[in-house]
């Protein structure tokens, strides 16, 4: 099998038959003509069921996560939807993390659990604490374990396969986030996964000019059934969002290998500044889940958050203060972006255990020149 960086360029990528142009066209059509009722060409009839552009994508999808196969859905959210929608019921049981992304806990908490599903969160780090709650009897058996590694936006480390195996035990779906990571520093589905879940929005895609998501599958079965609720309810990549996204994945491995070089410079420079109380990077030794990120993951990400001496006022005034660094929703984007998460990715969570600490602002470190990122991050502490 060709290295990833091949593949990622190659999967699902054909040159056009027509005309051999290297790159696939896009197809931006609604339907497609039929040889007579009910004999389609290639299998594909109405841009909804199936587009060429957004297979190719699910495709590359699929090979670069080691899965059967992938589907791309308009967000990152439409995906994690759809895959709850075809595996839970009322009395299912959902585990995820205290420290999960707030639309991930947004979405069971608000949609689901309302419809008869029950959710806990847990400190996933702590396996004890996750065996304590999973649930195997009926009714009520832990349908799903929602894993996100490392986590937005505290940067926590937990252990995939050690995870999988405990949900296993129980009979429950595996689920990882693998946002932060992406499918070149992190392989859930080679530690037990049996899903991968994507906002593709983010390092997937990669240049910020698309919003998208995708779940990776390892069991036809499974995915027959998300796909199914996909053309049910329609939460589609377009063809040209698929094509964009496909476009970013070509360079996602020589990104990630910059965005994570660069994080590693940006955290290593706040270590011990005196207006920095602490820094969350699992490239740092200091950092708790260092050893597991070393072993499970290629490298430890673009993806960093600080919390300030000079609490919430501090946080804010940083936050506002820099210059390369934009203040802007979303990450993973080749630009460099801050974010006050207490007050925007998460003020879904205020006020619950999974709230955001109000002195954390979190840094999604992009590819300009690593020393005027860290002196952008330097000029900003001292406003």
């Amino acid at each position: 099998m060709a290295e990833f960086s091949t593949r990622a360029i190659h999967s699902g990528q054909e040159p056009d038959e027509r005309t051999g142009a290297v790159v696939p066209p896009v197809f931006l059509t609604s339907t497609f003509v039929q040889d007579g009722i009910g004999r389609m060409r290639n299998g594909y009839e109405y841009s909804r069921s199936g587009n060429p552009t957004r297979d190719s994508l699910q495709e590359q999808l699929a090979d670069l996560d080691g899965g059967v196969r992938a589907l791309s859905f308009s967000s990152g959210l439409a995906a994690e939807d759809a895959l709850l929608r075809a595996v839970l019921a009322p009395g299912a049981h959902v585990v995820m993390g205290n420290d999960v992304y707030g639309g991930t806990h947004r979405l069971v908490n608000r949609l689901h659990v309302p419809w008869g599903v029950e959710l806990t969160t847990v400190e996933m780090s702590d396996l004890d604490a996750v065996r304590a709650v999973l649930q195997a009897g009926e009714p009520g058996r832990t349908v799903v374990l929602w894993v996100e590694t490392p986590t937005n936006p505290l940067m926590k480390i937990v252990d995939i396969a050690a995870l999988a195996a405990i949900g296993h035990e129980v009979g429950a779906l595996v689920v990882v986030d693998n946002t932060f990571a992406s499918p070149y520093l992190q392989q859930p589905l080679a530690l037990g996964a049996d899903v991968v879940a994507y906002s593709t929005t983010k390092y997937l895609g990669g240049h910020s000019d698309v919003v998208g998501g995708a779940i990776v599958l390892r069991d036809e079965e499974l995915a027959e059934r998300v796909g199914f609720v996909q053309f049910a309810a329609g939460a589609i990549s377009g063809p040209m969002d698929a094509w964009l996204t496909t476009r970013g994945i070509k360079t996602l491995a020589v990104r990630m290998e910059r965005h994570s070089a660069n994080a590693q410079a940006v955290a290593e420079a706040l270590v011990g500044h005196p207006a920095v109380e602490r820094v969350f990077y699992p490239g740092l030794e200091s950092h708790p889940g260092h050893a597991i990120a070393a072993k499970q993951m290629r490298g430890f990400g673009g993806m960093l958050s600080i919390a300030l001496t000079g609490g919430p006022e501090a946080a804010r005034r940083f936050a506002e203060s820099t210059e390369v660094f934009q203040l802007a929703e979303s990450l993973g984007g080749v630009e460099s972006l801050i974010g006050y998460p207490s007050e925007m990715t998460h003020a879904s969570v205020k006020g619950t255990e999974l709230a955001v600490p109000e002195h954390v602002v979190r840094l999604s470190v992009g590819i300009e020149d690593v020393a005027d990122l860290v002196a952008d991050v330097e000029q900003a502490l001292t406003r």
